[in-house]
């Protein structure tokens, strides 16, 4: 079983913000394998749909934590499917050093001040999974919270809805090839779909 968590906010007055790309990148995943039709279970304090990509088992999550508590749903799942998350783990957050439109694999590495992923990490007791940042721009003079938390301009969402589905290829790419191959496509400056 492959894990593939998209951290967010749940309830409908995050939906579609900055800060819950991950969740975005969920549904589109879902929808592109036709999932969105699948029953929808609450465990591991999370929405979660079971499906195939490709040749693999997966299973989409997404928390309903709120982002700070992500771990929570991170750590049950790991230890439910008893998973290796260096191989079997990808985490999908939003990343304000990223342009919106650019997408960015990590095999591992810091939180890099996102406060889902250091939750992910204080429950993995590691920072060895990979994860898939998504771009949702500088935030300039606003302050963080206030701009994560708002919904993205008419010109950020239509960069953001193609990286949507670059997002998609990169995860089947990582299923199909491994972090290090989907890393060599997807992050370069022009992505290749593999």
């Amino acid at each position: 079983m492959k894990l593939i968590i998209g951290l967010g906010n749940p309830g409908p007055e995050y939906a579609k913000t900055r800060h819950n790309a991950g969740f975005m990148v969920i549904e589109r995943l879902a929808r592109r394998h036709g999932m969105l039709g699948s029953p929808v279970r609450s465990k591991f304090h999370a929405e979660i749909i079971e499906g195939v990509v490709g040749i693999h088992r997966v299973a989409l999550l997404s928390p309903v934590t709120f982002m700070n508590r992500s771990g929570l749903t991170v750590g049950e799942a790991v230890a439910f499917y008893k998973v290796d998350p260096t191989q079997n783990l990808m985490i999908i957050v939003d990343d304000l050093a990223l342009d919106v439109g650019r997408i960015r694999l990590r095999a591992e590495g810091s939180a890099g001040g996102h406060n889902g992923l250091a939750d992910v990490q204080r429950a993995l007791g590691s920072t060895a999974y990979p994860r898939l940042r998504v771009g949702i721009d500088s935030r300039g003079r606003v302050p963080q919270v206030d701009y994560v938390l708002g919904r993205f301009s008419p010109d950020q969402f239509d960069r953001l809805d193609p990286a949507l589905d670059l997002a998609c290829d990169a995860i089947e790419s990582w299923l199909k090839h491994g972090i290090a191959k989907a890393m060599s496509l997807f992050n370069a400056d022009k992505p290749e779909k593999a």
